[in-house]
């Protein structure tokens, strides 16, 4: 039987409607995930749940250890996971609040350890990653935010970057010229882990912000924080839909 994973981005620490069985403390070969892994149930599916920043929201993004976290989550027994991350929109309809489920992904970060398939090989192992989201997985999700009457946006390109920093004005223009139409800075390297693992991985982002230059004024944390509260919101609406049925 699958097991889902979902792993909760900034806004996303826990879940409300997540019936909690018990916390597990995991050691990996890739050293410590993230947090304890949460075993629970959601519309009566055996769920697990991992904070990705932490449950005090702690870990910035380009100290996140994806190995560690992925791992765990595979050696748990997961086979689907769900990601849910903050992103800035970049594409006008990317408005804050709006969920959205990229279909592709352009990876910009550095020094972060990407890969399981670095040490020891019997062979130098290439995965195809064509496609770098589960379509059946996102399928779900695109189906589920119809059913709920969500006005999500079905394909974007997410560009992930570095952070922790947010971007100029002038590299979300490269980002735009390069075909990207939300930004974040989790994508990777998570996305390409699973596909390593045989995960299937699909993203739900939550647009938090307009990315730098698309909107009017300075970004606040105070305006990301109210525009998460409102989008997980609908985030948690969609997982307990979608959940029983992986």
């Amino acid at each position: 039987m699958a097991k889902l994973a979902i792993i909760g981005g900034t806004g996303l620490t826990s879940l409300k409607n997540l019936e909690i069985i018990n916390r597990e403390v995991v050691h990996t070969p890739y050293g410590e995930p993230s947090g304890p892994l949460t075993h629970g149930a959601m519309g009566g599916k055996e769920v697990l749940f991992l904070a990705r920043h932490g449950y005090g929201h702690t870990i910035p993004p380009h100290k996140v250890n994806y190995r560690a976290n992925t791992w765990a989550l595979k050696e748990a027994g997961a086979d689907h996971i769900i990601a849910v991350n903050a992103v800035g929109g970049i594409r006008a309809d990317m408005t804050p609040g709006r969920i959205v489920f990229p279909h592709q992904v352009i990876d910009y970060t550095w020094n972060r350890i990407n890969t399981y398939f670095e040490e020891g090989l019997t062979h130098v192992t290439h995965i195809d990653f064509t496609d770098p989201y589960c379509t059946g997985l996102r399928q779900m999700l695109i189906d589920g935010a119809r059913v709920i009457g969500l006005k999500a946006v079905e394909e974007g390109v997410y560009a992930t970057t570095q952070g922790p920093r947010l971007e100029t004005s002038a590299e979300i223009d490269r980002l735009e010229r390069d075909g990207c139409d939300l930004v974040g800075m989790t994508g990777m390297p998570e996305a390409a882990l699973a596909r390593e693992l045989d995960i299937c991985y699909a993203c739900c982002a939550v647009v938090a912000n307009m990315a730098a230059g698309r909107g009017e004024g300075a970004i606040t944390m105070e305006d990301i924080e109210q525009n998460l509260n409102d989008g997980m919101d609908r985030v948690r609406a969609l997982l307990e839909l979608v959940a029983p049925q992986v």
